[in-house]
């Protein structure tokens, strides 16, 4: 395996994790449908997902490619949860 790359993947993730957590903790949540905040946190970050994609889905495979846009959205939902104190982990 290339080392470079699997440091530029983990790079990705992070960003792209971090997106999602500094997003999913800068809106007024506490009244919002948290599934609408994750897509709208998911959208927030697609430049940063987008970048995931490219980096880890080096074969342009869609299914991979749909599979990492839909875990971003998982993420995010995440995020929301733990921003609005339903999430202890």
């Amino acid at each position: 395996p290339d080392g470079r790359l699997a440091t530029r993947i983990d790079t990705s993730y992070a960003a792209r994790d971090a997106c999602l957590a500094r997003n999913a903790a800068a809106d007024d949540i506490s009244s919002s449908d948290p599934a609408i905040l994750a897509r709208a946190v998911a959208l927030a970050c697609t430049p940063e997902t987008e970048k995931l994609v490219e980096v880890s889905n080096r074969d342009g495979d869609p299914k991979a490619a749909n599979a990492i846009r839909k875990d971003s959205e998982f993420r995010a939902l995440g995020y929301v949860l733990k921003a609005r104190g339903q999430v202890t982990n």
